[in-house]
């Protein structure tokens, strides 16, 4: 409070009157010089004082005295010490109120259940596409160019508003869609191997890598609780690997590298974006096109449109047209998870977010078991559940 008082421009003003209280007590002690006193013979001139009738008045302090003239009788007056406040400079005081927590609050769970719910249809239609289309560089395409004309759609027709962008913007996310292409490809190149809940039990190990990353590449120093909590990361991730029933090579290590540049991912981006004003959506938009630039011509180079069609026309004879269905269901929802998922970390500290991402993982594990009837042993659930729980110590430990 004092510091608010001093802070304003404010003119002094004493006003007295012959209330009787008790002699000498102060109501409130000012914090500033004493005022000086104005006596009887003065009152008319408190009246000629420049008051502004749009300034508020605010008590500083009352005061009690008793005086006497010569041969007069004493007199028992209160001085009351004031000052004018001056609105020309408001204060910025920033108040969250309590409906307004509560409205974040239910704010940031609709973005959680929407990333969870859109993650989980993603990958079940992802799955469903791989099976019958083992082309895992063209499938990674398709995500990519869909996400891109929505945003584009979106931005020419004023839905959203695109993003101001210049040369340096773009120089800053070119590593950074270079490790996110390198990620999303090797993640589908693990699911067209492997089942969906082994890929996620193995890239729920991430946090290891990010450790070892920023520990032995970048001189980052951790506390022992955060080593510690890689122990259980490690150990599920290993023992849920050694008893997978259709465990896969070529699956397995995608899984890892999609781990690793993800992490890599993650670095750049801290790096390059910081100052950066371009919201999450428009971010992964943009993220997303640079990355269909640089994906192509490998996708290209490595199945090539003969390998394509024939796979393609393999596929809609075996399924019929909902393939088609199921292909533009798997672009467009993986295109809205991250989405949201980078709009949800526009309004959660990276901690919230990585314990958001531990939970999506189980919820994606569970529901693609239950959906394509994986088969479980229970040496390879304790694994998972291992993993999983290591994460969320991991989240915890570098609170």
């Amino acid at each position: 409070m004092n510091a608010m008082i001093s802070s304003l421009n404010y003119t002094h003003t004493t006003f007295i009157s012959s209330d009787f209280l008790p002699r000498k007590t102060s109501l409130l002690k000012p914090q500033f010089s004493p005022l000086p006193i104005i006596h009887n013979s003065h009152r008319n001139q408190i009246f000629n004082s420049s008051l502004s009738s749009d300034k508020p008045l605010h008590i500083s302090s009352l005061e009690n005295f008793t005086f006497s003239k010569k041969n007069q009788s004493r007199d028992s007056l209160t001085v009351c010490n004031a000052y004018e406040a001056d609105r020309s400079r408001p204060l910025d005081i920033n108040i969250e109120l309590p409906d307004e927590q509560a409205a974040q609050k239910i704010k940031i769970g609709v973005y959680f259940a929407t990333w969870w719910a859109l993650n989980v249809v993603f990958n079940i239609y992802n799955k469903k596409v791989l099976n019958a289309f083992p082309y895992p560089w063209l499938t990674s395409t398709l995500s990519l160019a869909c996400g891109s004309l929505m945003m584009l759609i979106s931005w020419a027709t004023k839905v959203a508003d695109a993003p101001k962008t210049d040369f340096e913007f773009w120089k800053t996310l070119f590593p950074v869609a270079v490790a996110h292409t390198i990620g999303h490809v090797a993640a589908t190149v693990s699911m067209s191997k492997v089942a969906v809940s082994f890929t996620h039990i193995i890239k729920s190990g991430e946090p290891a890598f990010s450790v070892l990353v920023s520990r032995f590449l970048l001189g980052q120093t951790f506390p022992l609780p955060v080593f510690l909590s890689l122990l259980p990361i490690i150990g599920g991730c290993a023992l849920s690997a050694l008893t997978e029933l259709n465990f896969n090579k070529t699956g397995f290590m995608g899984a890892m590298i999609s781990n690793l540049a993800f992490v890599f991912r993650n670095i750049f981006s801290k790096k390059g974006m910081n100052g950066k004003s371009v919201s999450g959506m428009n971010y992964y938009a943009c993220l997303s096109m640079l990355s269909l630039l640089i994906l192509t011509p490998f996708a290209i180079a490595m199945e090539g449109p003969q390998m394509w069609a024939a796979g393609w026309q393999n596929a809609v004879a075996q399924i019929g047209p909902n393939f088609v269905w199921w292909v533009a269901a798997q672009s467009i929802f993986y295109h809205l998870y991250n989405q949201v998922s980078y709009m949800s970390l526009d309004q959660i500290s990276p901690l919230t977010f990585s314990i958001g991402n531990t939970m999506k993982r189980i919820s994606v594990i569970v529901s693609s078991i239950i959906i394509f009837h994986t088969p479980v042993q229970p040496v390879n659930a304790l694994g998972a559940a291992i993993a999983i729980l290591g994460t969320f110590l991991y989240s915890q430990a570098k609170q």
